[in-house]
């Protein structure tokens, strides 16, 4: 038997690799485009930038550092020069699937970073694995721009797997679903009728706000907005403003909301403030042709009457008056559990003892609060 020589016995004490084979290796060289590892082999194994992540530029020193250990897949034992080809991201993708796989079965929660915005969802990636959430499972709301959720990490559930066609599917909408079911739950064991809240302007309409509570939308209809009038409610509040309101109503699921605080009720000792025989200052708000309606303060109007704007005879009050105009007028009568005012400006202008109210069909129309 001949003797081995010393490049026989040296290459003898090599192991033996094969492709598709997974190896153990140190950095011993890294540059911003490849990584070289010592895989215990006659030839040092290669890890390009590509073979390293999907992720384009990559500086490879910045991810990587010598002395670290890794292991990687073999593509070819010989890349024509005497080095062994090999893939990072192919052994992190087959591992990442696997896990997937595994999260998919047992509905776990995954959270990863949105690294593509496309036209119809989301892109992310776990362990070189890309997971696509499409734009209807993004969020329980109609999402218009998805760019915000560039590069932000998002927590989802994969609903489907199919590695083979490449098609691994993502689903945040119903996380968030689930925890405003538990949110609202919360809220509702908590809240009463009565109870003063602070909430988010979620969205207005002409008819009122919807206002976010923090698990449950409640709606401040425009009538419950002030004790004085709202015409519209898109010039009070805006999309995110901060409210103080107090719950006026619960039914079933939905809550109705007012800003009439009791203590700011323009009522309130409306007995000694708008006394008969008062002279008061007031500003038109709206006419009518038996009459026009004075604003004493918001949320309190008086009747103006036709036949008590002055000694001449008045066809219309508003041959006479304008809206916006501010009057000087004495309080001629006042029903407090009916929340009307009559007004005189002929009272001004005459004794009191000739002062004689003309009854009118239309005089019972008096100003009261709008509610």
């Amino acid at each position: 038997m001949s003797e081995m020589s010393f490049e026989q016995m040296l290459e003898e004490s090599f192991k033996t690799i094969r492709n598709g084979e997974v190896v153990e290796g140190t950095v011993i060289d890294v540059k911003p485009d490849e990584i070289i590892l010592n895989i215990g082999y006659k030839s040092d194994g290669i890890i390009t930038r590509n073979e390293y992540t999907n992720e384009p530029n990559v500086d490879l020193t910045t991810v990587i550092s010598m002395g670290d250990t890794m292991e990687a897949k073999v593509l070819k034992v010989n890349d024509g020069e005497g080095q062994v080809l090999l893939t990072y991201k192919r052994l992190a993708a087959e591992r990442g699937s696997k896990k997937l796989e595994e999260a998919f079965n047992a509905q776990e929660v995954l959270k990863a970073k949105v690294v593509q915005v496309l036209e119809g969802g989301l892109s992310v990636v776990i362990d070189e694995t890309r997971i696509f959430i499409p734009a209807s499972l993004v969020s329980d709301t109609y999402e218009k721009d998805l760019g915000k959720y560039k590069d932000q990490e998002i927590e989802f559930v994969i609903t489907e797997f199919n590695p083979r066609r490449r098609r691994i599917i993502g689903d945040r909408k119903q996380l968030l679903m689930a925890a405003k079911e538990e949110q609202q739950k919360e809220l509702f064991e908590k809240i009463n009728v009565g109870d003063v809240l602070e909430g988010t302007v979620k969205n207005v309409t002409d008819f009122g706000a919807f206002i976010d509570l923090g698990g449950a939308d409640g709606l401040l209809h425009i009538s419950e907005m002030s004790w004085g009038r709202v015409e519209n409610p898109k010039k009070v509040f805006k999309i995110g403003d901060v409210v103080k309101v107090f719950i006026k109503d619960i039914n079933d699921r939905k809550i109705a909301l007012s800003m009439k605080f009791e203590d700011e009720n323009p009522w309130k000792n409306a007995a000694e403030k708008y006394a008969v025989g008062t002279i008061i200052t007031g500003v038109i708000a709206r006419m009518t042709d038996f009459g026009a309606f004075v604003e004493l303060a918001p949320g309190v109007d008086a009747l103006l009457h036709v036949s008590q704007i002055s000694k001449e005879h008045v066809d219309k009050p508003a041959d006479v008056l304008n809206i916006g105009q501010e009057i000087e007028a004495k309080i001629v009568d006042f029903n407090e559990e009916e929340k009307k005012i009559s007004l005189s400006l002929k009272a001004m202008l005459a004794p009191a003892e000739t002062y004689d109210q003309e009854p009118d069909e239309d005089a019972d129309e008096s100003a009261e609060v709008e509610e």
